[in-house]
């Protein structure tokens, strides 16, 4: 074995590991296989010739020419032995072993931790973007439509609590997911800490699960825009606003991960604004009454009712609760490429404490004070997306003949992009790091000299044609199927996050590694993770219940039983079936503890010492009330 075959790989527990901004963001000069070093890019002038030709190049692999890492190539017995390597006694830091097996059927978990960790992508989200996408990156048809069809279930007692119960279990997933990007901002986020911190097969079977979560849910959202336009016009021909807004979608992400923190900075404004409005309206209208009626209050919660269909009703709201907040995790995702996540993703992670508190609950408090979970066209819901059933839109319209109502079906089209928007780059970004993990075919991991997963984005683009179905007749039954793809999905995740979190405490305390070494720990810590676990599990568990035996399925055949448990619950078996086939194929193991990698990737952050304690200091100056606003925001 030649022991000096190195190829370039990133260094374990370097503080340097993942590439700075992208291409097109820093100055060119003297950077290797930069285009001011091609022919048709020196012109001094600029011309069109030189945009062009940059404009060329920035779609070029960036191969990583910049990096002076690498790593040993040593055979599974070598690994086993220390000194064996060419060193005496440990390896240097900047070392990572790239593991050969005999056999063909082998997961390198080593090679694949190093590869996330460094990763291409191009470092240019800001703390305000993050901020933004935390707080309202994924609010769309989950919360002004799909809560109407959840209201009707349930009634607005097990509306309000089923959707403060997911949000304390996504609360303390987010924490969680918050402490472990901050000190491992790898590519993948979810699938990579699955893979590293519990079993390479249900890391890859995590990782698919969200990136499919993410691909059906793009033509969906697309179908979602389309049909919104009805409001205005039902024989409007939506095979035309279906392009309109697939075009946009994926012009936003092909303009890099600065244009879609740039989208989403303005989408996360136009929703914020209009929820707060709704909750000023709301109350208005809850006080002063409609046109045919005096005051409100709490009328709707005594006739016809808080609860709808007993408990069994408040189970059915859980997965309707749980597609509603999927998306907010997509600020763990967005680590990997932050230019500063250790200032900007802990604040962000705390702002989900706010996107919960007032953009679902209070909201939803005022929604189910409106409208009674009897009214007609709740029930009569084409289908989730059908904004004619969303019950903001019937809040507003009781009070009278007024634009309101056309004023909030122009949010909830901003908001149905938004989320298709982030679909693509959920998606993609998943693809790309289950690529560089060695769980995708290759392709997806192709990112250009502008730091995209090109590939990833244009692969995950083109199922958007799905949309398309949009006329035909029958497709709500396609909308249907395409919510079962990702229906659990989101459950698995965040469980997935929180059992992971778990997993690297105990690492970390194995290890004998202080916490103070970590530059954000959760609030909520170990204990929250138990939390959001336990909760996740028990959702998972009222969701399977409601599917085998549904609320008014008593009447039900046999076949639309079956059919009902699929729809619901499609996502089980195929998570199952990811994960056994990725264990059977490569026979992996559960991680242990004692072998578990802690230091690939890690943002040391050397003055950390430093830093915390002179914020520390800073603090103590704090009066108590901005101390206390800290800790929440």
């Amino acid at each position: 074995m030649n022991r000096l075959d190195r190829t370039r790989s990133p260094a374990q527990g370097s503080t340097f590991t993942a590439h700075g901004p992208s291409y097109a963001s820093v100055s060119d000069a003297g950077r290797p296989g930069s285009s001011r070093a091609r022919p048709y890019a020196t012109n001094s002038g600029g011309g069109m010739k030189a945009r062009l030709g940059r404009f060329i190049d920035s779609f070029r692999r960036e191969d990583g020419a910049g990096s002076s890492q690498f790593a040993f190539h040593v055979t599974d017995t070598d690994a086993d032995h220390d000194g064996d390597d060419g060193f005496s006694g440990r390896r240097p830091a900047d070392v990572v072993v790239v593991r050969e097996h005999q056999g063909s059927r082998y997961y390198d978990l080593r090679s694949a931790n190093a590869k996330t960790a460094s990763t291409l992508l191009a470092r240019e989200l800001k703390g305000r973007h993050l901020q933004m996408i935390a707080i309202s990156g994924s609010i769309g048809t989950g919360l002004f439509v799909a809560s109407g069809k959840a209201l009707s279930q349930g009634g607005p007692a097990s509306l309000l609590l089923a959707y403060l119960i997911v949000g304390v279990m996504l609360w303390c997933t987010v924490q969680a997911l918050g402490e472990m990007a901050v000190v491992f901002p790898v590519a993948g986020s979810f699938s990579a800490f699955s893979t590293r911190f519990l079993d390479p097969s249900w890391g890859f079977a995590m990782g698919w699960n969200y990136a499919l979560q993410w691909i059906v849910v793009l033509p969906l959202e697309i179908i979602a825009a389309a049909l919104t336009i009805e409001y205005w016009n039902s024989e409007v021909e939506k095979a035309i606003f279906v392009t309109v807004f697939l075009i946009i979608i994926v012009l936003i992400n092909l303009t890099g991960i600065k244009g879609y923190g740039e989208a989403e900075f303005v989408f996360a404004i136009v929703k914020v604004t209009a929820v707060v409005g709704f909750i000023l309206l709301g109350i208005v209208i809850n006080i002063g009454g409609t046109p045919t009626s005096g005051y409100i209050g709490g009328t709707y919660w005594h006739d016809p009712g808080a609860f709808n269909n007993g408990f069994k009703g408040l189970c059915a709201v859980f997965v309707t609760a749980a597609f509603a907040f999927a998306g907010t995790e997509l600020v763990g995702l967005a680590a990997a490429e932050t230019a500063n996540p250790m200032k900007s993703l802990p604040t962000a992670i705390k702002q989900v404490f706010w996107r919960i508190t007032l953009f679902y609950i209070v909201s939803l408090t005022l929604v189910g004070l409106l409208v009674p979970y009897t009214e007609p066209r709740l029930l009569g819901a084409a289908n989730i997306a059908d904004a004619t059933a969303s019950p903001f839109v019937i809040a507003i319209e009781s009070a009278g003949a007024t634009v309101l109502p056309s004023v909030f079906n122009v949010i909830i089209l901003v908001a149905v992009i938004s989320v298709g928007n982030s679909s693509v780059f959920g998606a993609s970004r998943t693809l790309a790091a289950l690529a560089e993990q060695g769980q995708a075919p290759r392709v997806f991991a192709y990112v250009d000299r502008r730091g995209r997963p090109l590939v990833a984005i244009l692969s995950v683009s083109s199922v958007g044609l799905l949309a398309y179905l949009a006329n035909y007749q029958a497709h709500a039954r396609v909308f249907d199927w395409l919510l079962a793809v990702s229906g659990l999905s989101t459950i698995f995740t965040w469980a997935s996050t929180c059992l992971a979190h778990i997993r690297l405490r105990k690492a970390w305390s194995y290890r004998n590694r202080s916490l103070e070494d970590m530059a954000f720990r959760a609030q909520a810590g170990v204990v929250g993770s138990w939390v959001g676990l336990i909760c996740n599990l028990f959702v998972l568990a009222a969701q399977l219940w409601v599917a085998i035996s549904p609320v008014g399925g008593e009447e039900w055949s046999a076949r639309d039983l079956a059919e009902n448990f699929f729809v619901q619950c499609l996502a089980l078996p195929v998570v199952l079936v990811f994960w056994i086939g990725h264990k059977l194929w490569f026979r992996t193991s559960f991680v242990r503890v004692e072998d578990m990698d802690i230091d690939t990737g890690r943002r040391d952050f050397g003055r950390l010492g430093i830093i915390k304690a002179q914020e520390e200091e800073e603090r103590q100056s704090w009066p108590r009330w901005k101390r206390l606003y800290r800790v929440i925001c």
